[in-house]
């Protein structure tokens, strides 16, 4: 379909209802042979998109939805037999009959929507994380996904990764003793000029230039507050925007915390307290340190976890040793026997140097990953389930955007800092009514759900 025809097909649909996904049925998926193939659509094609749509080209890419045909080029041009679209409503009611499985890799605050009404309609969802924008959608999809029975993934590829393994198996083997404490860190958002990260910590822009003959701006803005088009918010800055992304905590924490809270086998905290540089209306603050609090889990003791962005890091513990640099980026699990588990990512390793010598490396107890995802294409043809499935992104995502809400709650207040308790089961800050309003978002008249 040309962008002209979509365009006004997409116009009748929104004049006909003020709630489009009421037009989405429930469905049921159903499994596949090994040996054949899913046909796939993409909502989504340029940016991280096309590495997702690469990485499942091996079944059928019969479609693909971007609001922006010269950044989605790419994909078009390898693709040149998918069926294209500007509008994901209108790709899922009218190939309804041909899809299986749907890949959502647009700005965070689609997310929801579209990964929504794909399992209304019974497709297997892949997402990009962090799975959705708000905590309340995070709570509302998992249910979905569980009722409706569909493979899931959410695009946090870290989770499949051998040093995923490994720290799990430090853990197991009590490699340095009982963890009460973790920290993780990463140098987003931006910190300069010509950082290659987003700005946040910024103002609206009051120019309103020319949306570019490529975008269709509205349905960018899709369930977001109606406002004018600016290159400030896109392709990428939108992550540090309140009404698009979910800042430094939603492009990092679900790859970063995914480790830890396997290891640790961590739930939904029972606080979380934010503190950072200043916040405003508009975008997320140039730093936060945002601390969770997790209860004991059978013999396991309680945790607190630290996270920190922009730059900030944590304190050095004294089992590492002066020289070892901490790196931008990297997560620490400090132990009760004097030592430390630290990663840059790239490698755990135990200090203090003469404790890792003594250990060597732990027994390793876990299956390895097949792929990120490839655990999702065989999951949608009735394998195992995939390792980030919704079951288990869902929470950690709500675990996660708490930290947002805690500083949305922290602006409100205008304090400089705010502890928040959470009764996960009732879905509610327990000290502070007011926080609970930043839970969930309103969406804009169109797209209710």
């Amino acid at each position: 379909m040309n962008r002209s025809s979509n365009r006004r097909r997409f116009l009748k649909t929104a004049g006909a209802t003020t709630a489009a996904f009421t037009i989405l049925k429930a469905g049921s998926a159903r499994t596949y042979a090994s040996n054949e193939k899913l046909n796939i659509v993409s909502i989504g094609a340029g940016g991280r998109a096309a590495g997702d749509i690469q990485a499942v080209s091996s079944q059928n890419i019969v479609g693909l939805c971007d609001v922006d045909d010269n950044r989605a080029a790419g994909m078009f041009n390898k693709f040149p037999d998918a069926k294209r679209f500007i509008d994901y409503r209108i790709m899922l009611e009218e190939m309804e009959s041909q899809i299986d499985a749907v890949v959502v890799a647009t700005p965070d605050h689609h997310h929801f929507h579209a990964s929504m009404a794909a399992i209304r309609m019974g497709k297997h969802v892949y997402c990009e994380k962090p799975l959705t924008h708000s905590v309340w959608e995070s709570r509302e999809l998992t249910l979905a996904a569980r009722k409706a029975g569909v493979a899931t993934q959410m695009g946090n590829q870290a989770q499949a990764a051998e040093q995923t393994r490994v720290v799990q198996e430090f853990v197991m083997d009590n490699a340095v003793g009982q963890i009460r404490e973790a920290h993780i860190w990463t140098d987003r958002p931006s910190r300069g000029l010509f950082d290659e990260y987003w700005p946040q910590g910024v103002s609206r822009p009051v120019d309103e230039p020319k949306i570019p003959d490529s975008l269709a701006w509205d349905l960018w803005l899709g369930p977001a507050p109606q406002r004018p088009y600016h290159s400030a918010y896109l392709p990428t800055k939108w992550r540090g925007w309140w009404d698009f992304g979910t800042g430094a905590l939603g492009d990092i924490a679900c790859h970063y915390f995914d480790p830890v809270m396997r290891a640790l086998k961590l739930g939904a905290p029972t606080s979380v307290e934010a503190s950072s540089t200043r916040v405003n209306t508009e975008t997320y603050p140039l730093g936060a340190m945002i601390t969770f609090h997790f209860p004991a889990r059978g013999n396991m003791a309680p945790v607190k976890l630290v996270w920190y962005d922009g730059g900030l890091r944590p304190p050095r513990p004294a089992a590492i040793q002066d020289g070892v640099v901490m790196g931008t980026n990297g997560l620490l699990l400090v132990g009760d026997d004097d030592a430390v588990l630290m990663s840059d990512w790239n490698t755990w390793r135990i200090f203090p140097d003469e404790r890792a010598k003594q250990y060597g490396a732990p027994p390793k107890k876990l299956a390895r990953s097949a792929g990120h995802h490839l655990e999702w294409i065989e999951a949608c043809k009735g394998g195992p389930v995939a390792g980030s499935n919704f079951d288990w992104a869902g929470p950690m995502t709500e675990a996660i955007l708490l930290g947002n809400v805690a500083l949305r709650a922290q602006l409100r207040e205008e304090l400089t800092t705010i502890r928040l308790d959470w009764d996960a089961a009732k879905m509610s800050f327990t000290n502070n009514e007011n926080a609970n309003q930043f839970l969930r978002r309103e969406y804009r008249t169109g797209w209710n759900v």
